[in-house]
């Protein structure tokens, strides 16, 4: 049994408009996976996908080998699935502190400051008045403190400073889950050879990469098979 998500020969509508062409990828545990391509590729469909977000009008999503598409969106959750998507992905109404404390299981924030020490002046303000970047922050500071087994992050670092991207990079590339990124190119943080961590102990996690283009998979392979200068493969299609 492959551990891990997948999705398989997924389609997608939105209304009359077919946005997932039977779709199949395979993001196993102990990695990072990463969903490339352009506004309109597909590669945010295929996250909801995966999430329970969107449903799917033909092919299946499986979770460890067990076929979870009829699974909601808050099964998967409850299951230890946690996604964050691009927008509102804070609880805006609610202070820092609020929002870390109802991701933490025993409430301990501790892990969520040490790894964004920038929020920690922000603790008592609502989320919603925080910075893009540092809303950003919070929000894959709420996936660190979730401990969850299965990570979905869209477009994890937007909004924030190089450097602030460069540690998020690290962080979700060391946590011990399966993480699926979705992304219009590949980072930098992701295009070194990782050794896979195989319970969670040492090294970085191997970068697998999927780019999507119209709806569909046009590229699959290891982050160090891509070529041009963003990380594309659009020179094989």
């Amino acid at each position: 049994m492959q551990r891990g998500v997948q999705l398989r020969t997924a389609h997608v509508h939105y209304g009359p408009l077919e946005a997932l062409h039977g779709v199949t990828l395979a993001a196993p545990a102990g990695t990072v996976t990463v969903l490339l391509g352009r506004n309109g590729s597909g590669r945010t469909t295929a996250l909801r996908a995966l999430a329970g977000t969107v449903p799917l009008t033909a092919g299946s999503v499986h979770w460890d080998g067990v076929d979870v598409t009829r699974r909601t969106a808050h099964r998967r959750a409850a299951a230890g699935l946690c996604f964050v998507p691009d927008r509102q992905a804070v609880f805006a109404g609610l202070t820092v502190a609020e929002n870390l404390r109802l991701a933490a299981p025993d409430g301990d924030v501790t892990a969520a400051l040490d790894a964004y020490p920038e929020l920690r002046p922000f603790l008592g303000r609502r989320a919603g008045t925080l910075s893009g970047g540092e809303q950003r922050m919070l929000a894959v500071s709420r996936a660190l403190l979730s401990r969850a087994r299965v990570v979905l992050v869209d477009e994890p670092t937007q909004g924030m400073s190089p450097q602030a991207a460069s540690r998020t990079y690290a962080l979700l590339r060391a946590l011990d889950a399966c993480v699926v990124l979705a992304e219009q190119r590949l980072p930098p943080g992701l295009r070194t050879d990782g050794t896979a961590r195989g319970g969670g102990a040492g090294g970085a996690a191997a970068v697998l990469v999927y780019e999507l283009g119209r709806g569909a998979v046009v590229f699959s392979g290891e982050a160090g098979e891509l070529s041009g200068p963003g990380g594309s493969a659009s020179c094989r299609r």
